[in-house]
């Protein structure tokens, strides 16, 4: 039975991906409206037909309204931008915010390795699309060995990059930098992200590099395969490409990172790839599919929480 009244503020891919999620795989959740400034816009047209409540002159018109009053859970799935004004009017009402945008106004969440810490917090903040594929696999490694240096190249296809995702580049690469090491653990971090321009369209492709101390590396593997595992409990299309491939380096060879420095230890390689699900967005946009799905188990905890 769902109890838990849930909105998305925002009528793009994401938002309308999260909607299908919601209607089509939550027990616990209610999509009672979808939130636009587009009138004409393809997403509220799906909403509308699926009978969702529709609202086109943005959150604070749709604040005025009665429907508002009763939802408990909203998702922001705008940009970074918008989100400031988005969080002052949740905030205000004393409802629940789940940031899909890199603005980080909320505390970095990633289900897998700190949702119990935040499920008391009124806003928290998915990260980003890079940063919700690659955190676990530092944080797994992390776990097992100290990483000093982590980086990431996430590479999703041009077409998956909507107005949205473009508007937000800088933040992204900021934010996911600044992820990998408040929630993955590392102690420098660098974040990289490539559109490709690819016909037919390539799968969300995730590489990440870290330098972490001295450990067996089948203790690192292990915890890696753990995570992975983990991920997949909800983004069933998340998987590594190969095996996890290490180096070692020592004082007399150690690895040179311009403007971080040089390390020691253990070089972990590791080479992800996310398929969608394929609800509304096509299967090569995993980068989406991975943000709509951490969103939904995000909810899906807070609701736990609140029944």
């Amino acid at each position: 039975m769902k109890n838990i009244k849930c909105a998305i503020i925002g009528s793009g891919n994401i938002g309308t991906d999260l909607m299908y999620k919601i209607l089509r795989n939550s027990n616990l959740l209610d999509c009672q409206a979808v939130i636009g400034i587009d009138p004409e816009s393809e997403g509220l047209a799906l909403a509308k037909d699926e009978g969702v409540y529709i609202a086109s002159q943005g959150l604070a018109a749709f604040a005025e309204t009665d429907t508002f009053k009763e939802i408990e859970i909203f998702f922001d799935a705008t940009s970074a931008y918008a989100h400031a004004e988005h969080h002052s009017i949740v905030s205000e009402a004393g409802k629940q915010l789940i940031d899909l945008t890199p603005a980080a106004i909320g505390p970095y969440c990633i289900p897998v390795v700190n949702l119990d810490e935040h499920l008391q917090e009124n806003n928290v903040n998915l990260v980003t699309c890079g940063g919700q594929a690659t955190i676990p696999m530092v944080a797994a490694v992390n776990q097992v060995s100290k990483v000093n240096y982590a980086e990431i190249v996430a590479s999703v296809s041009s077409k998956s990059a909507g107005p949205g995702t473009r508007a937000n580049i800088d933040e992204f690469t900021k934010t996911t930098a600044l992820g990998l090491e408040k929630v993955g653990g590392a102690t420098k971090a660098k974040a990289i992200i490539v559109l490709n321009p690819a016909e037919p369209p390539l799968l969300m492709r995730n590489t990440v590099f870290t330098l972490s101390e001295d450990t067996d590396t089948k203790i690192i593997e292990k915890s890696i395969e753990e995570m992975v595992q983990r991920v997949q409990a909800y983004v069933p299309g998340y998987r590594l490409k190969q095996k996890v491939q290490f180096e070692r380096f020592g004082s007399n060879n150690p690895v040179r990172i311009p403007g971080y420095g040089e390390f020691e230890g253990v070089k972990s390689s590791i080479f992800l790839e996310v398929e969608g699900e394929g609800h509304y967005l096509p299967k090569y946009a995993g980068n989406l599919d991975i943000m709509t799905s951490a969103a939904l188990g995000t909810a899906e905890a807070l609701a736990r929480k609140r029944l």
